[in-house]
């Protein structure tokens, strides 16, 4: 599946590939006999409670966690990764540009390609900012900025090296409504546009749900996979808690109640409101 209204080629390879993948730590297994093609230009979104594995699936891709069993396969491997981190409090005395820490996306840890030249180093990320909407706050201090402006960052800080893949790691955590619409769109502008595949961690399926091409839904060793629509359903949400849940749909929003940590219901601290 690709993003939404174009057609997949049958011989596109996928963009990330995981067979018979277990992922355990002592006796306690996360998930396992997790087989997942994710195509180019998807949207996955990876949904489940605390502790369910959804980090832990996205250190996986990012090679910084090795699978118990199976194999796992990224296009490019992690020279071709993006990687957008939960929004967190910056310290209001870093003086670190913002325009330098989106170069780290080039040269600052091992998913950059690395950029040799200062000359073409500045036009990957001028064009970078450009895309997020950042130019006007390229050269302040990243300490200065609204959470929402320095999500943005992250968000041209992964794609500043033209991935082919982007992990997002429950990046609109502690971000308002406005700004977790914007950073959601940027991601899906990046993705439909290069054809990047996107594995988007979330505790709130709402604000991306209608971008959403698949979800990847894991509670305590269990797992579903398939279209909103598939997943996002009592009779499955029921059978991966093991206790009654019921799914309910209110316009274009999907409420999930009964289940005790059911992601959806957890509350959100809202931190940015600029």
């Amino acid at each position: 599946m690709t993003a939404r209204g174009e057609t997949a080629r049958p011989t596109d390879p996928p963009a990330v590939a995981l067979r018979g993948a277990r992922l355990a730590y002592g006796d306690r297994v996360l998930w396992e006999g997790l087989d997942l093609d994710v195509a180019p230009g998807e949207f996955l979104a990876v949904l489940g409670p605390n502790g369910s594995g959804k980090t832990s699936l996205i250190r996986v891709l990012l090679g910084l966690q090795p699978l118990s069993a199976g194999t796992v396969r990224v296009t490019g491997g992690n020279r071709r990764i993006g990687y957008v981190p939960q929004q967190r409090a910056v310290d209001t005395t870093l003086t670190l540009r913002a325009r330098d820490l989106v170069g780290f996306g080039l040269d600052g840890h091992g998913w950059g390609l690395g950029v040799r030249g200062r000359h073409e180093r500045r036009e990957k990320v001028d064009a970078a900012l450009a895309a997020v909407g950042a130019t006007r706050y390229a050269d302040e201090p990243v300490g200065l900025l609204s959470g929402g402006e320095q999500q943005r960052l992250r968000v041209a800080q992964a794609l500043v090296g033209d991935p082919e893949v982007l992990l997002c790691d429950e990046p609109l955590l502690s971000l308002d409504l406005a700004h977790q619409r914007v950073v959601s769109d940027l991601i899906d502008a990046r993705r439909r546009a290069a054809g990047t595949a996107v594995l988007f961690v979330t505790h709130e399926i709402n604000p991306v749900l209608p971008l959403v091409d698949r979800v990847l839904y894991l509670v305590e060793g269990r797992f579903r996979v398939g279209t909103p629509a598939e997943v996002m359903t009592s009779r499955v949400l029921t059978e991966l808690y093991r206790t009654n849940v019921e799914v309910v749909r209110v316009r274009d929003q999907i409420h999930v109640v009964g289940a005790q940590h059911v992601c959806e219901d957890e509350p959100h601290h809202v931190v940015d409101e600029g």
